[in-house]
């Protein structure tokens, strides 16, 4: 199992998921850096989007994970940032496809619409992808501008 350096961050919707989510990387082995927030007192997404986006676009963590009510908004966020490939994950398939095909480096969960184990198996799926190069490498060279 390759183990990695994982960054979360979560709004106050994603906060009980972004919990059990630190807690199940570190079992499996993964080093963990949580960035907040640190309660389900309302925040703005954007701030721990941002923060999560620094981390991953400057190269301190090797993948990240993003939790919000649907995750759509926290990635919007991330994906302003260079080098940042967050994907919307809602089930393992789509995660581990948003590995292979997309290189993406931050899976967001939607935390308003997924159990533990979902959100796990949905983990697990995209923590043993591998992005597979290719005919794919093209197409994510081109998504930076």
């Amino acid at each position: 199992m390759k183990t990695f350096n994982v960054a979360i961050a979560s709004d106050h919707a994603g906060y009980r998921m972004k919990e059990f989510v630190a807690g199940y990387l570190l079992a499996k082995g993964y080093a963990v850096n949580d960035l907040g927030t640190r309660s389900e007192e309302s925040v703005d997404y954007p701030v721990y989007a941002h923060a999560l986006g620094r981390e991953v676009a400057e190269g301190r963590c090797d993948l990240g994970v993003s939790l919000c009510g649907s995750a759509n908004g926290i990635s919007m966020a991330l994906n302003k940032h260079p080098k940042v490939r967050a994907a919307v994950c809602w089930c393992p398939e789509i995660a581990a496809l948003a590995r292979q095909h997309n290189d993406a480096n931050v899976c967001s969960l939607p935390a308003r619409f997924l159990s533990e184990e979902q959100a796990a198996a949905i983990l697990d799926a995209f923590f043993e992808a591998e992005f597979e190069g290719g005919r794919h490498r093209r197409r994510v060279e081109m998504i930076d501008l």
